[in-house]
């Protein structure tokens, strides 16, 4: 939960610290996101396919297949990442022809351009990371990812607000100080497994060569739907981002606060479904059904229980919280509803990520991509739409399409795992 959550303050501590330079600059890193994001954490559900997989193997002892998967994730991820930036690179300049105001558009661009090229270091990190929480070591990516994360606060303070000699670049500063940080955060975990005396028997797994297509169809066949469903919530997420931006500046800058704090709520307990992923595929690997469903729904009960604190936290902290990333009044008044719909949809999105990671351990993706496709862009989106720009509600509208989207992906996702895990169960 600490190594998720330390992944995504990086976001947010851009975003706080960005946001004292005013809502337009806050609109720009948000507009950004739309496109980074959407692509980037494809990129990461791809990646994903290692847990289960190493997981599964450490179960049944095996090292070979362990080293096996590490290899070949290594090489997906790698030419994944190329060609991710590719994409972006090229694709940038869409955002001109989305509708969004054009000072916030032209602030957006360069930062976007900088921060592309860290897609590489994170799937590099990535890789190392599902290897080593496939085998249930999971305070080393903690560990790097917090420090990383105290080295982008450092590099935000010198590099956006021009310190220590440093000239003042504003939201490219922030850009900047990410790339550098997680070109950090990749270099020091790929190396620290290298040479760590635990890892030796893995060491195989850096080598080149001896490929199977055998392996990385099956890895392909866990890591693109894994993908695509990140696709199709997170752009979900961002396409309402996208409509608030026909709102305005000041709606697309409230946006930016409620969803970074959803964010950080639905990482910790993306930890949670990480945990899930791993055990289920553990006692796949050991066959031990009974056990595989008793640690979904511990962890499932975990999730309501951080998720209905966060959504207190929310609820209560409606005026406060967007006083933490902006002075703008009119941006704070138009946020505290939005974080209040958060505050609401909690318990969903923390039912819906663990069952998303138990089914990933059951090696489950493609219906559930299906699930989430059809709640949110068939009817969440559809309603938000319809509810933000042909009633009253405005932004209120739109966020509760997003609500109405999560809650139906949660309930198709608890059905979905309690049903495929009761099938395989032994007869008594």
């Amino acid at each position: 939960m600490l190594s998720q959550l330390g992944h995504v303050m990086m976001g947010v501590a851009d975003n706080v610290m960005v946001g004292h330079l005013g809502a337009k600059e806050l609109a720009a890193a948000g507009l950004a996101n739309v496109a980074f994001n959407v692509l980037l954490l494809f990129g990461i559900g791809v990646s994903y396919a290692i847990t289960p997989l190493v997981a599964t193997a450490d179960g049944e002892k095996n090292i070979a297949g362990i080293n096996d998967t590490l290899r070949h994730g290594l090489v997906i991820n790698v030419v994944n990442s190329l060609v991710l930036v590719t994409v972006v690179y090229f694709c940038k300049n869409l955002l001109y022809h989305i509708d969004q105001p054009g000072e916030v558009v032209a602030l957006s661009i360069p930062y976007l351009e900088i921060i592309t090229f860290s897609i590489i270091p994170v799937l590099v990190f990535q890789t190392f990371r599902q290897f080593s929480e496939g085998l249930s070591n999971t305070w080393i990516p903690m560990v790097i990812v917090l420090a990383c994360n105290v080295l982008n606060i450092g590099l935000n303070y010198v590099l956006i607000y021009g310190y220590a000699g440093f000239p003042q670049l504003g939201l490219n500063g922030a850009g900047w100080a990410t790339l550098i940080s997680r070109i950090v955060m990749g270099a020091a975990l790929a190396g620290f497994i290298y040479y760590a005396p635990r890892f030796r028997d893995y060491r195989p797994g850096f080598s080149f060569g001896q490929y199977s297509k055998k392996l990385f169809k099956k890895m392909l066949h866990i890591g693109i739907p894994a993908g695509a469903q990140f696709i199709f919530e997170v752009a979900a997420f961002d396409f309402s981002l996208v409509m608030m931006g026909w709102l305005g500046t000041k709606a697309l800058a409230a946006h930016q606060i409620a969803i970074n704090l959803a964010t950080i709520s639905y990482m910790t307990t993306s930890g949670l479904a990480a945990a899930a992923a791993i055990r289920v595929s553990n006692e796949l690997g050991k066959r031990d059904i009974k056990t595989l469903r008793k640690v979904a729904f511990v962890l499932i009960g975990m999730a309501l229980s951080f998720m209905t604190a966060w959504g207190v936290i929310f609820i209560l902290g409606k005026n406060f919280l967007p006083h933490l990333y902006v002075d703008d009044v009119e941006v704070i008044t138009l946020a505290g509803p939005l974080i209040i719909i958060a505050g609401l949809f909690q318990l969903s999105d923390g039912l819906q990520v663990v069952c998303i990671g138990a089914l990933r351990g059951l090696q489950d993706v493609k219906v559930p991509s299906v699930f989430i496709f059809i709640a949110y862009w068939i009817i969440g989106l559809p309603l938000g739409y319809y509810l933000g720009f042909h009633t009253s509600l405005g932004p209120v509208g739109i966020w509760t399409g997003l609500l109405i989207g999560l809650t139906i992906t949660a309930t198709a996702m608890l059905w979905r795992f309690n049903y495929m895990s009761k099938k395989l169960l032994k007869p008594e």
